[in-house]
């Protein structure tokens, strides 16, 4: 278990306590708030770390390739849910963002039945950036409501464009099936 293995394991370790602290800060408890957030960014980080230490010290396993993108997605959706709960988010973009998700998850396990990768473009990268982005908006619940549907909206547009970017590079994987 390498320092990027063990990064990959706090990120999805911090989740619970994530959902712990944000419903607290839902009821008005500044302290729960920022401590929900800060939580979330410190997960947010080790997945910018371990990505970093893996490919610059040569630590890329099997196992960080498959639970470093895991990690990242669980985390999302957690607290996309949790925000869909406590009406800081509507529905409809937590189902279409999670749905990306397994929508790109699906053609990944596709490209390995062909003993192909599908590395993660710029798209998808702009994409989870911006989610994080939409999800420490939404904790630090500062900005007025429409600026902040305003990048839930950017954030949302992001996911959709990425998923189709990966479809259409992709699109080989399903016709040959």
């Amino acid at each position: 278990m390498n320092l990027p293995n063990k990064l990959t394991l706090l990120r999805v370790c911090l989740i619970p306590v994530f959902l712990i602290l944000y419903p607290y800060a839902v009821l008005g408890e500044p302290l729960s708030r920022y401590s929900a957030l800060v939580v979330f960014v410190i997960a947010s980080l080790t997945d910018a770390l371990d990505g970093h230490i893996a490919r610059s010290r040569g630590l890329v396993t099997n196992f960080g390739k498959l639970m470093d993108p895991l990690a990242d997605k669980l985390l999302v959706a957690a607290a996309m849910i949790a925000m869909v709960q406590t009406a800081e988010l509507p529905a409809w973009v937590a189902i279409l963002i999670i749905s990306r998700e397994f929508l790109i998850t699906g053609f990944r396990m596709i490209a390995l039945e062909k003993n192909m990768v599908i590395a993660a473009s710029k798209w998808g990268k702009l994409k989870t950036i911006s989610q994080i982005i939409m999800i420490v908006i939404i904790l630090l619940n500062i900005l007025p409501y429409q600026i902040e549907y305003g990048i839930i909206l950017i954030a949302t547009a992001l996911t959709v464009i990425s998923a189709a970017d990966y479809v259409m590079k992709n699109l080989r994987l399903i016709k040959d099936m």
